[in-house]
């Protein structure tokens, strides 16, 4: 090969590469979210796991792709090790299916008429026709994608053809044949495999170079077998890299996918040369084409999961005694949020939501420690609630870059206003745990300094503090269950709150004239009221955007100003319920 040669071969396994991933983006693009979604939901005994793990890497063209995904699942603990490990066999046979796609490139229908329209260059020509007809001229987007598909799909056959071309010389070169004679060593040529696939990163372009090599007809059967064998090892490269940083489960899936291949590639290849050295099998010296490559690769890889599907159990056992817990994930909600759920907002929003669900029970459950303290002071609850402080700032920063990250990819607009929901929501609830905390400063000073409130503020105090109870409650439960009649009764419940707080300030301050009050109960009983009063204000925030991302409301300011002219036959309803209940009447 001279140097011409050598960049029309890498230019092929650019074209090669260039056409898997479109084809398989676009895909993934005309499946819409529900394809990422597939994974999550339907996995709950092996047989399942391994049937949607072939179907979806059949789909999106990539094992490495599906298992990155799973160590993701697995790592927000959205699925099992023993679930993942299902996903992932199916995944190691789904990948076989571009083989069986690539054999088309090399299909020579020879002929006029009818045949010559089964020709491969006829069939590229007349896809990417079309191809690009859909893909420039299509306003609709699932048109668009299929378009990308039948692109990426000729593209993928023309850079077939071109790497065929490159290497078509060597069928004759002497050197070369020699070179792949040395490969005939079953342990040379599986290290050959490995090595080669984890540099491309990619069994199916490994596979596919493969295939290409062996239109030279020097590609004998003893020398494929073990190169496909070492193929299916250096798969295992990217997966593993996607666990650097992952929880203990997602390190023990990311593993699981090598152990499969590895132990494989163990019993096979035991079986198969035992066998070979006993009988001498006659087809060892057989020359191989794209179609038996294809054939063979598609053969090791079901007997592969044939002989492991048994010994799932095992080889999740296998894994735990191999990565060991990790005592330092104290924070595993948090953990939820993987990069690798970037690239498919449908469940990175899921996931976004479980941790925002989390971080609400942490506050209200703050709130309420908080409000028990008021006349019940313990400094254990207190270093309790400084914790989940902390615990709730950081889920706030983590999850509002994460939110963040979200919104700069390709969302539908639906999808967009529940980012917003949720990046003003996660504001309001870490804002609502600082209260908690100052009422827990406030409830440490009244203990410190002994102060005794009147009878009569202590029990308006009491009155208050079971209003913000409940409005906690409700906010955090309509956010949990998207209850959009719970967010319609925060709003009521938030006025009659402030009803309230404008009337203890307006009693607390005749009660200062009285002398019943000192100074400095006043500044610890309004420090208070501020504080219980904008918890109420931000469980309004969170229940305006729920009804915002519910509703046809698309503004806050909107909903409020309405509310402020005419109040709505609901929210008249409950605000008389509310003051009622409460003793709040206006």
């Amino acid at each position: 090969m001279n140097l011409s040669d050598v960049l029309s071969l890498l230019s092929g396994v650019a074209l090669f590469l260039f056409g898997m991933s479109l084809m398989g983006d676009s895909l993934k693009k005309v499946a819409g979210a529900k394809l990422e979604l597939i994974l999550y939901r339907l996995s709950s005994t092996p047989i399942k796991g391994i049937l949607l793990g072939t179907g979806v890497t059949a789909v999106i063209q990539s094992s490495s792709a599906t298992s990155v995904m799973v160590v993701g699942f697995v790592n927000s603990g959205m699925m099992k090790v023993r679930q993942a490990i299902g996903v992932i066999m199916g995944a190691i046979i789904g990948t076989s299916v571009t083989g069986w796609v690539i054999c088309l490139s090399y299909l020579n229908v020879t002929g006029s008429g009818v045949l010559s329209l089964l020709s491969t260059d006829t069939l590229v020509s007349v896809m990417s026709i079309i191809g690009i007809v859909l893909y420039m001229f299509s306003k609709k987007a699932s048109a668009k994608h299929t378009g990308g598909i039948l692109l990426g799909f000729a593209v993928l056959m023309f850079g077939m053809n071109t790497m065929s071309g490159a290497v078509s010389a060597l069928r004759y070169d002497e050197n070369f044949i020699a070179f792949l004679t040395n490969f005939s060593s079953p342990l040379l040529g599986i290290l050959a495999g490995a090595l080669f696939t984890s540099v491309l990163q990619s069994a199916s372009a490994a596979v596919g170079i493969l295939q290409a090599l062996a239109v030279t007809g020097a590609i004998r059967f003893d020398v494929a077998l073990p190169v496909i064998m070492g193929i299916a090892i250096g798969a295992a490269v990217p997966v593993l890299f996607s666990a650097i940083g992952a929880s203990t489960a997602g390190k023990r899936t990311a593993l699981s996918y090598l152990i499969v291949d590895v132990m494989g590639v163990i019993l096979f290849s035991a079986v198969f040369y035992t066998i070979d050295y006993a009988v001498v099998f006659g087809f060892m010296d057989m020359i191989m084409t794209p179609f038996r490559i294809a054939l063979l690769n598609s053969l090791f890889r079901i007997v592969t999961v044939l002989i492991l599907m048994p010994f799932i159990g095992t080889l999740e056992k296998l894994v735990i005694l191999t990565v060991k817990d990790d005592d330092e994930e104290d924070v595993a909600q948090i953990d939820r949020l993987e990069d690798r759920f970037l690239a498919h907002p449908a469940i990175a929003l899921e996931q976004s939501r479980l941790t925002i669900n989390s971080m609400s029970e942490k506050v209200r459950r703050n709130v309420q420690d908080a409000i028990g303290m008021l006349g019940n002071f313990s400094e254990k609850m207190y270093r309790n609630i400084e914790k989940y402080e902390d615990t709730i700032d950081r889920y706030e920063d983590k999850l509002g870059n994460y939110l963040v990250r979200i919104s700069a990819t390709v969302l539908s607009e639906e999808e967009s206003k529940t980012v917003g929901e949720y990046l003003h929501s996660i504001t309001d609830f870490e804002r609502m745990g600082d209260h908690a905390l100052n009422i827990a400063q406030s409830a440490r000073e009244i203990e410190e300094k002994k102060v005794n409130f009147s009878d009569e503020g202590e029990e308006e105090l009491k009155v208050l503090l079971r209003a913000v109870s409940e409005i906690v409650n409700i906010s955090a439960d309509a956010f949990v269950k998207s209850d959009l009649e719970e967010a319609y009764r925060i709003e009521p419940l938030e006025d009659t709150i402030n009803i309230l707080c404008d009337k203890l300030k307006s009693h607390h301050i005749v009660r200062l004239r009285n002398g019943q009050c000192t100074l400095d109960h006043g500044f610890i009983f309004n420090d208070l009221l501020t504080d219980l009063e904008r918890i109420s204000d931000h469980c309004s925030n969170i229940g305006v955007a729920i009804i915002e991302n519910m509703t046809q409301e698309r503004y806050a300011h909107e909903y409020l100003n309405q509310l402020e002219k005419k109040h709505t036959p609901r929210f008249d309803k409950y605000l008389v319920e509310y003051a009622e209940k409460y003793g709040a009447k206006e």
